[in-house]
């Protein structure tokens, strides 16, 4: 049962509890009168604080209504319920049926420090009657009457002491259930406002993987068909000035494979697929191959070299390094007016670097901002591939003595 179920049904049996006791102590008094040896006055006297009993219990309830309970008029009428009850169980033992009533109101309606007091009398009134009715006749009564009060007042104790105790552990657990539901309201609020958070980054991460989607298509653009087409024109600029069919077809014929190579490398962009060049094999050929086709298209002179031990690269790493080479080259073809490049791969242990050098004009590094010098793609989209896989790209360059590009990421081996 609960203590909601449990506090109406205590309130109606403190509201009648003491008229069925005390109808219960009349009715047996009045059976057992002339066994108890009780005369007209002791009936009358019986049936005088019954009424007086009756009557108390009656204007109980309005005398206490709206004072604090326990008070100075709850003590009082405590203590005239107990002397009432104390004369009649007196006149006859039965009457310990009402006196009874004094074991449960006391907590409730005496003080604290009363209460010890009130349970007391209620046990001097009990073994009263269990010994057969007040004042005890003889030496062997008297000794019964105080064996027997001892053993009320320890019951009395005891079981003070166990209500006592439940008393404690239902605060204590009512303390725990008010604390939970504190702790489960907190809980519902940070579930909520992490429910709140949750959705709000779900919505950032959105934007920016488009934003980031956007800017990794703008750069392979910029890397595949941005230079593809530059290429192109580069070559059907030399068919518009060649001498004879034969050098026009040649240019014609790499114009063509330009084309094709840059309309495969669109199609992988948008798939988000590896480069053509690594498509069959690793960086280090795939970087060889690039080198030496821009080398042959442009006429410059171009070397390339591996150093360390070649590891099987991650696609993405691999991919990042080749775009940051066909980048550079670009540059250099466009800008640098250069006769000579070199580019090396160099594997370091946890680290590869990939170091593109030119003997162009070069340029101010520190005056000239990279977006202007390469329409907004060149250095700077080169320097965020490197940073997306945690490495880092470096440029040195002056006027008059060419350029260096260097980019260092961490080795990530293939999965195999």
């Amino acid at each position: 049962m609960t203590n909601a179920e449990w506090k109406p049904r205590r309130a109606t049996f403190d509201d009648w509890g003491p008229y069925a006791l005390l109808g219960v102590g009349a009715l047996t008094a009045a059976g057992s009168a002339g066994a108890v040896g009780m005369g007209r006055t002791e009936v009358y006297a019986a049936g005088a604080l019954t009424a007086a009993a009756v009557l108390l219990q009656l204007g109980w309830g309005r005398a206490i209504r709206n004072r604090p309970v326990p008070g100075r008029v709850g003590t009082f009428l405590y203590f005239l319920r107990w002397a009432i009850a104390f004369v009649l169980t007196w006149l006859n033992p039965f009457f310990a049926f009402y006196a009874v009533t004094g074991y449960y109101t006391a907590a409730r309606q005496l003080p604290r420090r009363l209460v010890p007091a009130g349970l007391c009398l209620t046990a001097v009134t009990m073994a009263g009657s269990e010994v057969g009715g007040m004042p005890p006749r003889g030496t062997v009564a008297w000794l019964g009457f105080v064996v027997v009060l001892a053993a009320n007042v320890g019951l009395v104790a005891l079981f003070t002491r166990f209500a006592e105790q439940e008393q404690i552990r239902a605060r204590a657990q009512a303390e725990t259930i008010a604390e939970l539901e504190r702790t489960n309201t907190a809980l519902q609020q940070a579930l909520d406002e992490n429910a709140a958070l949750h959705a709000q980054l779900l919505v950032q991460a959105r934007e920016a993987g488009v934003a980031d989607e956007r800017r990794r298509l703008a750069a392979e653009i910029h890397d595949t068909l941005a230079q593809g087409l530059t290429g192109i024109i580069a070559q059907l600029q030399v068919v518009a000035n060649a001498p004879d069919l034969t050098t026009a077809r040649t240019h014609l014929e790499r114009a063509s494979a330009l084309a094709r190579h840059s309309l495969g490398e669109a199609r992988r962009s948008v798939h988000n697929l590896a480069p053509v060049a690594l498509e069959d094999t690793g960086l280090p050929e795939a970087l060889g191959r690039t080198v030496a086709e821009w080398g042959e298209r442009t006429g410059v002179r171009a070397q390339f070299t591996v150093t360390g031990t070649a590891e099987h690269l991650h696609d993405e790493v691999s991919a990042t390094l080749l775009r940051i080479a066909q980048e550079a080259l670009s540059n250099a073809a466009r800008h640098a007016r250069a006769t000579r490049v070199g580019v090396t791969l160099s594997f370091m242990g946890d680290e590869v670097s990939l170091d593109i050098r030119d003997d162009g004009t070069g340029f101010d590094a520190v005056a000239v901002p990279a977006r202007t010098r390469t329409g907004g793609f060149g250095l700077d989209g080169m320097r965020a591939r490197a940073e997306r896989i945690a490495g880092a790209l470096t440029v040195e360059s002056e006027p008059g003595h060419g350029t260096a590009v260097s980019a260092r990421v961490p080795l990530v081996r293939h999965d195999r």
